[in-house]
């Protein structure tokens, strides 16, 4: 197997997750703008950021495999973006104590000759009822501000949760796996070059 694999993001966390595969790749960061359209639903929104991303990197490396992934969380209509700093944090995850979200994984793979293709993970997020106290105090250890929906499950902050339910939890952590690896098999990266 020849084939390129470029993963577009800087996230040390999908790198991790994709080390587990034991394939070669290259992460490059694509910046992409990702506020929501009028109307867009959260899955939808999900989907079209992962294929911008791929497809921002596609035009610089026409001949590599290039997986894009996006993760949206979604209390009803309103998308939980990363909070930047403690205090938005806290404020998210006090709007989320004590309800259940929806995290959303989609990625998106654009190999070099053919159309892109797409996958989903949605989860099912019910959090735990916290206190303001509780809240702070979690914020303040795992630092969750570069985490969308103010929490890093993979860390502390899984014991904010009763329950997720899903089907691939590395989805969870910002990219399923699984899809990963279907997609590819689909695409035909492992086929020779």
């Amino acid at each position: 197997m020849t084939h390129k694999l470029i993963l577009a993001t800087e996230s040390r966390y999908k790198i991790e997750l994709l080390e587990r595969l034991s394939l070669p790749f290259e992460a490059i960061a694509a910046q992409v703008d990702e506020r929501r359209l009028e109307g867009e639903s959260p899955a939808a929104m999900a989907t079209r950021l992962a294929d911008a991303k791929a497809k921002r990197l596609q035009q610089s490396h026409p001949d590599a495999f290039v997986l894009g992934a996006d993760q949206v969380i979604a209390l009803g209509d309103t998308i939980f973006q990363k909070p930047g700093n403690e205090e938005r944090a806290c404020e998210q995850l006090m709007q989320l104590q004590g309800r259940t979200h929806h995290l959303i994984t989609a990625i998106a793979l654009r190999p070099p000759a053919g159309a892109p293709l797409h996958a989903q993970v949605a989860f099912e997020m019910v959090m735990r009822p916290l206190t303001e106290t509780q809240v702070r105090a979690y914020v303040h250890q795992d630092l969750p501000v570069h985490c969308a929906g103010s929490y890093r499950i993979e860390a502390a902050g899984i014991r904010l949760f009763e329950a997720a339910r899903g089907d691939d939890f590395t989805a969870i952590i910002g990219l399923p796996l699984t899809r990963v690896w279907s997609l590819l098999e689909q695409a035909g990266y492992f086929e020779p070059s």
